[in-house]
Order: C-alpha cells, then sequence, then structure tokens
C-alpha cells in the first residue's frame, strides 16, 4: 500500500473513530497524583508474540509500610469475580487464575513489582492493572499488552455466511486462532487487509474492512471498517475473522496431485500434519513463507501463501494467503501443506 493511501486512510477515520481506537497513550495512570507507584512511560505498551515471555512494568517509588499489589487483567463487560492474577506484599507471594502459574514477579530491585508472563497464549492480550494496597491510599496503573499476530477472513466448509457466533468462534480455535476484537481487526485494515465479506468479531458485531471502496462492498465512497446493525449471536450466520500468531513448529509443502486423503498420509509420512489455516497465515506473516502452488489444508481448503506477488501466482499485487476454496477433496490436483 503506498504512502499516500496510508496518509488518507489514517486521516479519513481520525474524525470518526471511538476514542478507545485513537491514538491514546495504552498506559494510564488513576486521575490523582501518584504518590506510591512510578506512571508508566506515555504511550507505553507491551508487544510480544505467541510462546515469548514479556514484561509488565509496575515500579514503586515509595513503599508505604504496610500493603499488597495485586495484579489484575482487565476484561471489559466480564460478569463475576474479576481475574486476578497474582498479589503480592514485601515478602510473599500468590498466583491465581488462569494466568497464574505462568505468572512471576521480576523482582530486579526491591522496588520492582513488574509482573512476568511466560509462554504468551492469544488471549494474553489486553490491559493489565497493577495496584497498590494499603487500605488508606489505594492506587494503581494500568499497562497493555498487545499480542503480535495476523487477522483472516475464514469462511465455512459449506458457503458463505454459515456461522452464528458461536460457531465462529469454534471455527476461529479449530484453525489454530481465535475470533479477532475490534483493534486487531482495524490494525490489519491499516496494514492492508481489504475484504468485502462480513465476519463476526470477539465482541460479538459484524463488520469488514474496506481499502479500495467498491460499489458490491457497500454504498459509502470512503475507506474504512464497515458496521452492520447489531446482530443476534444464536441466530444471525456470517463468516470470522479470526486472530492468530507465532507458532512452535513450522510449515512446509510437499509436492504432488493428492486427494485430501493422500495429502494427509503425505503428510503423515514426514511424522507432520496437514496444517491448519492459522498456521499456514503465521507461516506467511512470520516466517516470510512464500510458495506458489496450491496446498491441502486440514480443513480441507487449498490455498497457498505469496509473499513476493508475480502474474503468474494469482494476479494479485498485494501480498497475502490465495485461497481456491473447498474443491472436491477427491480432485487429484494439489500438494499439501504439512505442519512439523
Amino acid at each position: 500500500m503506498s504512502t499516500s493511501l496510508v496518509l488518507l486512510v489514517s486521516c479519513l477515520v481520525c474524525s470518526t473513530l471511538p476514542l478507545s481506537a485513537k491514538n491514546i497513550p495504552s498506559a494510564t495512570t488513576s486521575p490523582s497524583k501518584l504518590k506510591y507507584l512510578l506512571e508508566p512511560p506515555v504511550y507505553a505498551e507491551v508487544v510480544g508474540r505467541r510462546g515469548e515471555n514479556v514484561t509488565l512494568p509496575c515500579i514503586l517509588k515509595t513503599k508505604p509500610d504496610h500493603y499488597k499489589v495485586k495484579w489484575t487483567k482487565l476484561e471489559p463487560g466480564h460478569v463475576g469475580p474479576e481475574n486476578i492474577v497474582m498479589i503480592s506484599n514485601a515478602h510473599a507471594f500468590k498466583r491465581h487464575g488462569r494466568l497464574g502459574p505462568r505468572a512471576s514477579l521480576r523482582r530486579a530491585h526491591n522496588m520492582d513489582a513488574s509482573l512476568q508472563l511466560g509462554r504468551l497464549q492469544l488471549r494474553d492480550g489486553g490491559k493489565y492493572r497493577c495496584e497498590l494496597i494499603n487500605d488508606i491510599e489505594d492506587e494503581s496503573v494500568v499497562v497493555t499488552l498487545r499480542i503480535e499476530g495476523v487477522v483472516f477472513p475464514y469462511q465455512s466448509p459449506k458457503g458463505r455466511y454459515r456461522m452464528t457466533f458461536h460457531e465462529a468462534e469454534v471455527a476461529c480455535e479449530e484453525q489454530d486462532g481465535m475470533l479477532a476484537s475490534y483493534e486487531q481487526l482495524y490494525r490489519a485494515w491499516t496494514e492492508g487487509l481489504d475484504w468485502c465479506k462480513a465476519g463476526w468479531l470477539q465482541d460479538g458485531s459484524v463488520r469488514y474492512p474496506i481499502i479500495s471502496p467498491r460499489p458490491a462492498c457497500g454504498a459509502q465512497s470512503r475507506p474504512g471498517i464497515r458496521s452492520y446493525s447489531p446482530k443476534d449471536k444464536n441466530k444471525d450466520r456470517f463468516d470470522a475473522f479470526c486472530f492468530t500468531s507465532l507458532t512452535a513448529g513450522s510449515v512446509f509443502y510437499i509436492a504432488g496431485a493428492f486427494s485430501l486423503e493422500e495429502a494427509r498420509r503425505a503428510c503423515s509420512r514426514r511424522s507432520a500434519e496437514l496444517a491448519l489455516v492459522g498456521q499456514l497465515y503465521a507461516a506467511w506473516r512470520f516466517r516470510s513463507y512464500d510458495r506458489c502452488d496450491g496446498g491441502w489444508l486440514r480443513d480441507g481448503s487449498v490455498r497457498f501463501p505469496i509473499g513476493t506477488p508475480r502474474a503468474r501466482c494469482g494476479g494479485i499485487h498485494e501480498p497475502g494467503v490465495r485461497s481456491f476454496g473447498f474443491p472436491n477433496n477427491m480432485s487429484h490436483l494439489y500438494g499439501a501443506y504439512c505442519y512439523r
């Protein structure tokens, strides 16, 4: 995407996005001046890929006589007990919840209450609150953790617009991903994602990203994220926008003219499995995987990843993962993309 288009896109959306999507600090503090905690750097954002380790900063500038520090993952719209990760004081700490087993305190010095998260998972992204509690003057800072990844559109093997919200959730998980958030879709749009089919997002909304407006993709004449009116998660049916990140294994191609079952056996002979859609997208995004050959994937689709566009590889000018859809699985026309 050219520089001029990026600038145009940025200007068009700046006046219409909700505040949460604008360039606001991702590390925030309570309105009053902090007495005990050191304010994080403005616009600080901790970024990590799946499987990596990260540190969320929280530094004390002075200590009250008696205190504890509580780390919590903030989840907008969550009903029920808060998602506590860890509670500590000057002498001990206790882990809590789903994140607890992978959490520890950095303790680089005696004023350091920073949280370390190991072996990042896709759902770890979001806002985390470090709260100092001393029963008199509680205060907190909030730090954002962003999982670096790639958004990909996904359609049911049964055809376009066949999935309820809950079916879309399952479909993304089956392809080594999760439903994308609005923020993840927005970032993907700024990086070039243009898709003229609507899909479910993590918050239950239905949207699609357009860079090059055209009559078939809505009446609006400007680039942007198109939004549908609120939909029934149990009845309405659309495609999905999934999100995935770096994988521990690698994708490789086996040339041949296989049926789907023959492709499965070809991978098995190499001590591998047919790759999932999310694994192919991750290989394309993070390992610059480029292969101009259609190959079977585990869901029965045929795709190929292109990092350097060229005329004989789909004829599309942008990098991406090309799709032949879901051919007859007895077709003896394609190779196999395996994951090991």
